[in-house]
């Protein structure tokens, strides 16, 4: 799935196919590495949608970053992917950052309206323009219970 979501983000995304044909990603460190929470969503036993979480955060005070989400686009506005992102913040109660590049306008309105949700409208966003990410990040603290 990383790759089809790679793909779809090929025209903001500078990133070329490899000698394989492949975008490439190191998702090892997903399962060997502390720090690291890879998920998956099903549908009728089917994958539908991923999230990697990490704790390589932008800014300081943060102890969780949304690396990657992902749902298939067949599987969009059926609220998997908020089911998802909910699911997966009430794992790790704590200060969370979650960003967006800043042309992928879909991805910022998609984060603002579930982190609004979580959150209750307690969270903050900034545009980071220098380093090696820039976009925009939602900064904000989660409770387990804030995603039911």
């Amino acid at each position: 799935m990383l790759e089809l979501y790679q793909y779809e983000l090929s025209d903001i995304w500078d990133q070329d196919l490899d000698e394989t044909g492949e975008y490439g990603y190191a998702l090892d460190r997903y399962w060997q590495a502390a720090g690291n929470y890879p998920y998956v969503a099903l549908a009728g036993g089917h994958y539908v949608g991923l999230a990697l979480v990490d704790d390589r955060v932008k800014l300081p005070e943060g102890q969780f970053w949304m690396d990657q989400f992902f749902v298939l686009k067949k599987y969009r506005r059926e609220g998997i992917g908020n089911e998802l992102a909910r699911r997966v913040i009430a794992q790790h109660p704590g200060r969370w950052q979650i960003g967006q590049m800043t042309e992928n306008t879909g991805a910022r309105f998609f984060w603002r309206q579930v982190i609004e949700r979580v959150t209750r409208g307690a969270f903050e966003e900034q545009k980071l323009t220098s380093g090696w990410w820039q976009g925009y990040v939602q900064t904000f603290t989660s409770k387990a219970e804030s995603a039911a």
